[in-house]
């Protein structure tokens, strides 16, 4: 019997290989991985922690806020203590050869404002606040927005954001003191002479008795754009129509805690308060990047608008509580020049409003007991 025929051995079928992603979505995941990782070196940068040295918008608002003699969570960093104001700004013919902006157009533009005093106190005493501001938040019939933030100082102390920095911590109360150490004010100034200037201003200038009669100067140059493509680098002030009057030292030592704003509002009663905005083009050798430097007094000036305020309100429920008056926003017409303080106080300004929406989302700055209901907040 004839053996049977061999047969080959069965295999069971190999398995199918496993499915492989296409290359674009491998691709695709790749670079979405990329992108996910330069956010997060982006992240890690600008906070500082890849290199702790480097000052960084955090940084610099530390410092400010260290400048108080104690928190005031929900208030503004700096500048803490102010009033809310609206009203309008009209340009005038004039503004046309020096920039296209349409607020600057002889039309009526809405405004919001607000004006305030220095320091980080919403407490400190009105007549005692030796710089006063002006914020100004214009809308033109376009749309477009203008920002200013503007100062009762003529120039800046310093010329540089790391000197910026080093006068805030030089300025930060002693423990033991409550006030400023002498001797760390006096290395600051050794430091930097260029502050010597400020510090002469402050002590020498007169006072005004006024929110209403006193100067506001943007201190920062801009650069102006006409229609017709030229430009020019300018700085502006708010010059006021209300005779300046001197607030003598013993008014000051015996004025209500909020003595200007009281004033202001009656003033206000009696009728609108007016600024003329004067542009001053800069000349030969004068520096856009130095704010501590003022221009010379013989530059061209031109009046372009006028300012008026109609009406003003308590911060804690007025429109400028929430409102940042970063002024590196500007229209058409009105570009930033290359000054990096400049850069440094919109990013200063950002900070300040994150950390006071952030505290009073979580219910961090109640009333204080003693403080009136209008000062509830910033």
């Amino acid at each position: 019997m004839p053996e049977p025929e061999s047969q080959p051995p069965t295999t069971p079928p190999s398995a199918p290989p496993p499915p492989q992603p296409p290359r674009r979505a491998s691709a695709r995941l790749l670079a979405i991985a990329a992108v996910i990782g330069a956010l997060a070196l982006a992240f890690a940068w600008t906070a500082g922690w890849l290199s702790p040295q480097r000052l960084t918008p955090a940084r610099l608002t530390d410092a400010i806020e260290g400048t108080s003699p104690e928190p005031f969570p929900g208030f503004r960093r700096a500048h803490a203590k102010g009033v809310c104001v609206a009203g309008y700004f009209e340009g005038r013919t004039e503004a046309a050869a020096l920039s296209k902006a349409r607020v600057l157009a002889p039309v009526r533009s809405p405004l919001l404002g607000r004006m305030s005093i220095g320091g980080g106190s919403p407490y400190g005493l009105d007549a005692q606040a030796r710089v006063r501001s002006m914020a100004l938040l214009l809308r033109g019939d376009d749309g477009q927005e203008w920002r200013m933030a503007m100062n009762s100082f003529p120039f800046f102390a310093v010329r540089s954001i790391e000197a910026f920095h080093a006068q805030a911590l030089a300025g930060a109360p002693d423990p033991a003191t409550g006030k400023p150490d002498p001797a760390r004010l006096a290395a600051f100034a050794q430091a930097h002479p260029e502050s010597k200037a400020f510090a002469e201003w402050a002590r020498s200038a007169p006072w005004s008795d006024s929110f209403a009669n006193t100067q506001y100067n943007g201190i920062h140059a801009f650069r102006f754009e006409d229609a017709d493509g030229g430009s020019r680098m300018v700085r502006w002030s708010m010059r006021t129509q209300t005779p300046f009057v001197e607030l003598t030292p013993a008014q000051r030592e015996s004025a209500d805690p909020d003595y200007l704003e009281t004033e202001l509002q009656a003033r206000l009663a009696e009728g609108p308060l007016r600024w003329d905005m004067v542009v001053t083009i800069a000349g030969p050798g004068d520096d856009s990047r130095d704010p501590s430097t003022p221009w010379p007094d013989e530059r061209d000036q031109v009046v372009v608008g006028t300012v008026v305020i109609e009406r003003a309100e308590p911060q804690a429920t007025g429109a400028c509580r929430d409102t940042n008056f970063d002024p590196t926003v500007v229209p058409p017409g009105v570009s930033l020049s290359d000054d990096p303080i400049l850069a440094a106080r919109a990013a200063v300004y950002a900070q300040s409003f994150d950390r006071r929406q952030r505290e009073r989302a979580l219910g961090l700055a109640p009333r204080p007991a003693s403080a009136p209901a209008r000062e509830n907040a910033p």
